[in-house]
Order: C-alpha cells, then sequence, then structure tokens
C-alpha cells in the first residue's frame, strides 16, 4: 500500500519541466513535503483528453454519490489487479481522462516489529536515487457540500524485491515519462492501460530506515527522512 509519500525536493518549475505542465498551474503548497498524508492536497497531472494539466487533488477519492465528506469509504489506494472488477474504479480506468499521475520523490512503508508492543520502523523508498517520478493515480470531481471537489486514490501492485520484505504491496510507479503519457492517453483503453502497472524493477529502487516522527500526521522537515541518532546512556556520576 501507499499511505504516507514525499515531495521533498521539487519545485515548480522542475515539475512543469518533468511532467509538461504549466509551471504556474503547479500549486506551490503542494511540494516541499516530507510526510503527504490522507485527505491532504496533493498535486496530480491530468490528461484531460489533451495536453497535461497539473491539479491539485484531495487525496482520497470520494465516491461520486457522496455529498458530504466520510458519508462512505474514500479510498487512498485501489488494487490495480481489481480494478475492471470495482464499480467505483472501473469506469474510471475506462476513461484517460480520470486516470492521472501524482507526483512524488518517495513513500514510506513501515515494518513491524518482532515484539507486538515494539513501535512499528518506517522505511522510506525512492526511485533512481531520488528523482522525481509518478504514481499512477485515478480521479474525478464530484460535488461535495455544494461545491465541487477532486480527489484521488493512488494504484498499488505486488512488492518488489526491494520493498517485499517491508509489505507485499507498493504503489504502481510508472517506469517512465512514455509509459507516463501512455497511461494519460486517450489512444490507450484500459486493457493496455493496466498493462502499465506491473511492479516498478527492483534494481531502480532504494529503501532506507527514516525517522519514526513520520508516524504522526502533520509533522514536516527534512529530518524525517534519516532516523535520529541513537541515544547516549546516561553518565553516571561517582561519588
Amino acid at each position: 500500500m501507499c499511505g504516507r509519500y514525499t515531495v521533498a525536493y521539487s519545485h515548480a518549475k522542475l515539475v512543469a519541466d518533468r511532467f509538461g505542465v504549466l509551471e504556474r498551474s503547479v500549486p506551490a503548497a503542494t511540494l516541499g513535503r516530507f510526510n503527504v498524508c490522507p485527505t491532504e492536497t496533493v498535486v496530480g497531472v491530468c490528461g484531460d483528453g489533451g495536453a497535461p494539466v497539473a491539479r491539485a487533488l484531495r487525496w482520497g477519492l470520494v465516491p461520486p454519490w457522496a455529498r458530504t465528506l466520510g458519508a462512505g469509504p474514500e479510498p487512498i489506494n485501489a488494487r490495480s489487479e481489481t480494478l475492471r472488477t470495482k464499480s467505483l474504479f472501473a469506469p474510471l480506468v475506462a476513461e484517460a481522462a480520470t486516470r492521472c499521475l501524482v507526483v512524488a520523490d518517495g513513500w514510506y512503508e513501515w515494518l513491524r516489529p518482532e515484539n507486538p508492543r515494539g513501535a512499528r520502523v518506517p522505511f522510506r523508498y525512492t526511485v533512481d536515487g531520488g528523482e522525481l517520478f509518478a504514481f499512477a493515480g485515478l480521479w474525478h470531481t464530484t460535488r461535495v457540500d455544494g461545491a465541487p471537489l477532486a480527489s484521488v486514490t493512488v494504484l498499488t501492485t505486488t512488492a518488489n524485491a526491494i520493498c517485499a520484505p517491508v509489505h507485499d504491496r507498493m504503489p504502481c510507479v510508472l517506469d517512465s515519462p512514455e509509459s507516463e503519457g501512455a497511461w494519460l492517453s486517450p489512444a490507450v483503453d484500459a486493457d493496455a492501460a493496466l498493462e502499465l502497472l506491473g511492479p516498478l524493477d527492483a534494481g531502480r529502487t532504494s529503501a532506507q530506515p527514516a525517522n519514526p516522527a513520520v508516524n504522526r500526521a502533520g509533522v514536516e522537515g527534512a529530518e524525517l527522512l534519516a532516523p535520529p541518532p541513537p541515544s547516549e546512556p546516561p553518565q553516571l556520576t561517582l561519588l
């Protein structure tokens, strides 16, 4: 799964150059983030049947029938293998206009400790040494409390060899700009789009322990990307 991620070292021009969108359309508040959490606003790139467009999207797909937030499940993730069988996701994957890219430069997963009472250990995963990349996502707009709201879910797949020791799932990272373009293309039907969603090559994936402070929503800062230094034992004073 993917429950937290980063867009830590990105700025609007970098996103614009990488994904072919207008710099002024990239929501600045979604960048420089070390702990992106569900329900927050994230930056997506949507095809809209033409040139790619950067959009602010709420992370957690609001069902089309919901008229208020919290009226039903708002999935942050969707399993790529079962998209065609789910009524919420099947119409979205079938249309290029509701397929999107979710911009990121890393994501977190947590290793469960052998001791059930122990704290989970977070790991941050990066691609190609920390380069900007895109998760495959599905999005749409519905009216919530009388106003339009665009929301998104991140797709997941089976874990590659680097991710599997910590979690059996990983986000669908599209493996190239060409694959990103195909995911957004109206010339690519649902069957062909689904073929883009396998695990990323393990050789392109790296994992490093992260700071357990990332477990808390709202905590931000570069210190989250590395574990804190071990605490020193107390010094004893001999009398």
